[in-house]
């Protein structure tokens, strides 16, 4: 049984705006554990399935989808964010 992650979309460090807030992302998870190939030594398994992900505007969508192709799924909301407010003189004390 294929088993579905949804999870909000983190903001990048360095993005300020809120453009693209509020996006969840869908990603299957790993149905076999990873093995080294042992011509090259890079791990990798037969689950393409890793490979897939997509992204929906609500929540509600993403969970909609998982519904409609008969997928387990899990949310995994985003930690909030918190902000360090500093002053720039306090990088000289």
């Amino acid at each position: 049984m294929t088993i579905a992650r949804i999870s909000e979309l983190e903001r990048k460090t360095t993005q300020s705006g809120k453009a693209n807030a509020g996006r969840w992302l869908l990603e299957f998870e790993r149905k076999e554990a990873q093995r080294p190939d042992p011509l090259t030594g890079w791990n990798g398994s037969g689950d393409t399935d890793t490979q897939v992900r997509m992204t929906f505007a609500s929540k509600e969508a993403a969970i909609a989808y998982c519904a409609k192709h008969g997928l387990k799924h899990h949310v995994l909301p985003a930690p909030p964010v918190r902000l360090k407010l500093q002053a720039y003189a306090d990088n000289f004390r």
